[in-house]
């Protein structure tokens, strides 16, 4: 078995939660993988980039693989797992389910119109603590993809914050409800979750049967 890590939006294989997780694990004796979805060029980044990105890193078809997804790397392992029958479950940190309905509402039509007359945006970007360009193709990507497509049964954790104000709990809570196989457990965090480290592992050491 696999484990992959990836990291949310405008973040890093450096962030908080990347590195507690690769610790944990190493601490049993496993290796996590935390590719960086950056590419060294923020701005031309998209959902489809990312699914290319990590198709490449995984093993030939008879291994095995977990996804381990934060935010809009939550999105991203969803994808990944309906479209790879090698990925046998899914773990997710404030899945960015909904993600584009959110974002442009946030931004409201005058500051959408100006990033695509400009072609580029400045975004906040966590992991260099600056602000990056991103460009306009990341909104025009984002809109081929319909979250009614992920119908794949397949195994899967979610994990999200109960005073999420960047993805609501709500687009979790529907993505579950409409899927049997999916368990949602809420916690009392926001969206980082980072203030929750142990209840993480604890769920993910659970449902990935680590302690066997």
């Amino acid at each position: 078995m696999q484990y992959i890590y990836l990291h949310g939006f405008a973040s890093s294989p450096q962030s908080k939660k990347a590195q507690d997780l690769r610790d944990r694990f190493a601490q049993i004796g496993i290796s996590l993988t935390i590719p960086d979805l950056n590419q060294g060029n923020f701005a031309g980044l998209t959902l489809s980039r990312q699914i290319r990105q990590v198709e490449a890193l995984l093993p030939p078809q008879l291994e095995l693989v977990t996804l381990i997804g934060s935010s809009f790397g939550g999105l991203t392992a969803a994808w990944l797992g309906q479209r790879h029958a090698q990925i046998e479950r899914l773990v997710l940190l404030a899945p960015a389910f909904e993600f584009l309905a959110h974002w442009t509402a946030r931004m409201g039509p005058d500051q959408l119109h100006q990033w695509q007359e400009a072609g580029v945006l400045p975004v906040f970007h966590y992991g260099e603590n600056a602000l990056k360009p991103l460009e306009y193709g990341f909104l025009e990507d984002a809109a081929q993809f319909n979250e009614r497509d992920l119908t794949r049964s397949l195994p899967t954790l979610i994990l999200h914050g109960r005073d999420d104000d960047v993805i609501p709990l709500q687009a979790s809570l529907e993505f579950a409800r409409q899927r049997p196989w999916v368990r949602l457990i809420p916690l009392q965090s926001d969206h980082a979750l980072v203030d929750v480290s142990d209840l993480i592992w604890q769920a993910i050491n659970d449902f990935c049967d680590l302690g066997k």
